[in-house]
C-alpha cells in the first residue's frame, strides 16, 4: 500500500492579533524528511499543530494521512495514567490489525469461494495485510522493548505513573509511544530535548528509517544535519518562507549566499529609487512654469522653449512613471535577525585562592553523589552526562535551590543565577516589558534595555508571557540573567528552544568574560567546541533511571 502524502495549500493563522503563517503551503512526499527552523514565534509549532489537525487554520486545507503521529512539546498524557497504559495506546493500530486479520481469516475458512461474499472478504483480508505489513504490526511488541531501551527506558516498571517520571523520562516516552505505532506522517516539536548522545543516536536511526512523512521542528543543529532530506526557513525572506534541498549544513550555505543576495538587491534598489527621486525633483523643478531662470538662459529662450519643456515633461514623466513602479513593487528591507548582545554574562568577583563553592562528599539521596568539586571565580565548568545522571540537581545544589547532605561552601556574599530548564512567571498576565522591569528594578531595566540584549522581538515586548512560546520565556529568563550578571552564572541546557543562530552567539559568550559559568549541556555541538574544563557525571553503577545517585568522573 502507497504511503500517503502530507499536503498543506495557501495555510493562514492568527494568533492574538498577529498573522503568524501568511499563505504557507508544503508539499510533504513519503521518504521526505523536513526540518522546520526560524526563530521563536516564528510559527514552527504553530505550523505542526495545524499539520497534525490538532488546529484549524483561519483559511487554507491540509491533507493529511489518518492518525498522524504528533510529538506536542509538553506530555499529552495525564499524571495518573501509567507506562503501561501509554505503551497499550501506542500498540493499539498493531493489535487491532492483528485481531482483524484473525477475524477476516476465520470468516474466510468458513465462506466457500464460489460465495458471492468470498471476494469481499478476500479484498478486506488484504488491505489489512497490506496496513500490517506498512505498520510492522507483527514486531510491535519487540519494537516497543527495543525502543524504550534505546530512549533509556528500558528500566522503568510498567506500572510507574507518569507523576512519578521526571519532565525528560515523561517526554522520552511520548516520543517513544510514536516511534513503536510507525504513523504514515511523523510530526515532531523538539524532539531530541531531553536527549543523551545515545538516545539521540538511536531516534536518528529510527526516523531514517521510517518509509511515510516526517517533520519536524528542531534547535538541535547536529540532528537537523543526520536526519533532514529537505529544511525550511521560517524567518522572514524576501519571498516568504523558502525550502531548501538537503541537510542543514547544505541550507546553512545556501542561507548565507541567499541573504547576501537579499541585501544586495535591496540596496541596489534604494540606490535606484534615491536617484530617481532626485532626478524627478530636479527636472519638475526645470520644467515649473513660474521659476525664476538665470540670465544665461534667457536669451534664446523662446527660441528654444517648447523643445526644452517638451524634453524635461517627458523626463518627468519617465522618472515619476519608474518611481510609482518601484514604489509599488520595492522589495522589503532585510529583518535583522535577533543577535545576543549581551556583554558580560558573570560579575567579576575578588579572585584569590578561595573557591566561590566547594563541595565535599555531597549526597542528594536517589540523585546525586559526589566526592567534591571546586568553582573557581573565573572558572568555565561543563556537566555532562546522561539522563538522570543528575546535571539538573548538581546545578540546583550550586545555587542553594535543595539541601544536600554533605559539606556546601560558598563565599559570602556570592550572587548566583541559574537558568532552569522549567521556565515559569508567576504573572502570565504581566507584560514582557513589565515583568523585566519589575523583575530587576526600574533603575536596572533602564540601564540595560530588554531591546539591547538581542533577545527579544520588539513586537513582543507588549505580550503577555503567558501568550510566549516557551522558546521566547527562556530568552526572557536568559535576558534577566545577564542583564544583571551574577557572579556565578548556572546554564541548564542553554541552548534549548533557541535559533541556532542564537545558539552560536550564545556560545561564543561562554568562553570569555569575568565571573564562572557552569553549563549542563546535552547539545553535541556545545560540547564539541567547549574549551573550559568538563564534568562528567554517570549514573549509579547498575542503575539507568533519573533515580540513580550520580558520581562524577573526571
Amino acid at each position: 500500500m502507497p504511503q500517503p502524502a502530507l499536503l498543506a495549500h495557501d495555510l493562514v493563522r492568527n494568533l492574538d492579533g498577529r498573522r503568524v503563517l501568511d499563505g504557507l503551503s508544503l508539499t510533504a512526499s513519503p521518504g521526505h524528511r523536513i526540518g522546520l527552523i526560524g526563530e521563536n514565534g516564528v510559527g514552527k509549532s504553530t505550523l505542526l499543530r495545524v499539520l497534525a489537525g490538532v488546529d484549524e487554520p483561519d483559511a487554507g486545507k491540509v491533507s493529511r494521512p489518518a492518525e498522524p503521529g504528533f510529538l506536542h512539546q509538553e506530555m499529552p498524557f495525564d499524571t495518573t495514567s501509567t507506562i503501561a497504559v501509554v505503551l497499550d495506546e501506542a500498540l493499539r493500530e498493531a493489535r487491532e490489525d492483528l485481531a482483524e486479520l484473525d477475524r477476516l481469516g476465520e470468516q474466510l475458512a468458513r465462506v466457500p469461494e464460489d460465495d458471492p461474499g468470498h471476494q469481499e472478504l478476500l479484498d478486506a483480508y488484504g488491505r489489512r495485510l497490506e496496513q500490517a505489513q506498512d505498520r510492522e504490526s507483527w514486531d510491535a511488541d519487540r519494537r516497543a522493548a527495543l525502543v524504550l531501551d534505546g530512549l533509556g527506558l528500558g528500566a522503568l516498571g510498567h506500572d510507574r505513573t507518569l507523576g512519578s517520571l521526571s519532565g525528560g523520562q515523561r517526554g522520552r516516552l511520548a516520543l517513544a509511544a510514536l516511534l513503536v505505532r510507525r504513523p504514515s506522517a511523523l510530526l515532531l516539536d523538539e524532539p531530541t530535548n531531553h536527549l543523551d548522545d545515545g538516545a539521540a543516536s538511536f531516534l536518528e536511526a529510527q526516523i531514517r528509517d521510517l518509509p511515510g512523512v516526517v517533520v519536524v521542528a528542531s534547535h538541535d543543529r547536529a540532528f537537523l544535519d543526520a536526519v533532514c532530506t529537505d529544511v525550511i526557513d521560517l524567518d522572514p525572506a524576501v519571498d516568504g518562507p523558502v525550502r531548501y534541498g538537503g541537510n542543514y549544513s547544505a541550507y546553512l550555505s545556501e542561507k548565507q549566499a541567499e541573504r547576501e543576495r537579499w541585501e544586495r538587491r535591496y540596496a541596489e534598489q534604494q540606490e535606484e529609487l534615491e536617484t530617481l527621486r532626485h532626478s524627478a525633483g530636479v527636472a519638475a523643478h526645470l520644467v515649473a512654469p513660474d521659476r525664476e531662470r538665470r540670465d544665461n538662459e534667457k536669451m534664446g529662450y523662446g527660441h528654444r522653449a517648447g523643445r526644452v519643456q517638451n524634453q524635461i515633461s517627458r523626463r518627468v514623466r519617465n522618472a515619476t512613471r519608474r518611481l510609482e513602479e518601484l514604489e509599488r513593487t520595492q522589495v522589503a528591507e532585510p529583518p535583522q535577525p535577533l543577535r545576543f548582545a549581551a556583554g558580560e554574562l558573570a560579575a567579576c568577583t575578588e579572585e584569590g585562592p578561595r573557591p566561590l563553592v566547594s563541595l565535599r562528599d555531597v549526597r542528594v539521596p536517589g540523585r546525586l553523589a559526589l566526592d567534591g568539586l571546586e568553582v573557581s571565580a573565573t572558572d568555565r565548568l561543563l556537566v555532562t552526562g546522561g539522563n538522570g545522571a543528575g546535571k539538573s540537581t548538581l546545578l540546583a545544589v550550586l545555587a542553594g535551590h535543595i539541601p544536600a547532605e554533605g559539606e556546601v561552601r560558598r563565599r559570602r556574599r556570592l550572587t548566583v543565577g541559574l537558568l532552569a530548564q522549567d521556565t515559569v512567571f508567576d504573572r502570565p498576565d504581566r507584560t514582557v516589558r513589565d515583568t523585566y522591569e519589575v523583575s530587576l528594578g526600574q533603575e536596572r531595566a533602564q540601564k540595560v534595555p530588554l531591546g539591547s540584549l538581542g533577545l527579544m522581538h520588539e513586537a513582543d515586548l507588549h505580550k503577555p508571557v503567558g501568550q510566549l512560546s516557551v522558546g521566547q520565556r527562556r530568552r526572557l529568563a536568559l535576558a534577566l540573567l545577564v542583564a544583571h550578571p551574577p557572579q556565578l552564572l548556572l546554564l541548564d541546557e542553554p541552548t534549548n528552544h533557541l535559533s541556532p543562530r542564537l545558539c552560536d552567539e550564545l556560545e561564543a559568550a561562554l568562553g570569555t568574560g569575568p565571573g564562572a559559568i557552569v553549563v549542563a549541556s546535552h547539545d553535541r555541538w556545545l560540547r564539541r567546541r567547549w574549551q573550559g574544563r568538563e564534568l562528567r557525571l554517570e549514573p549509579g553503577q547498575g542503575q539507568q533511571d533519573d533515580s540513580a545517585p550520580a558520581r562524577a568522573r573526571r
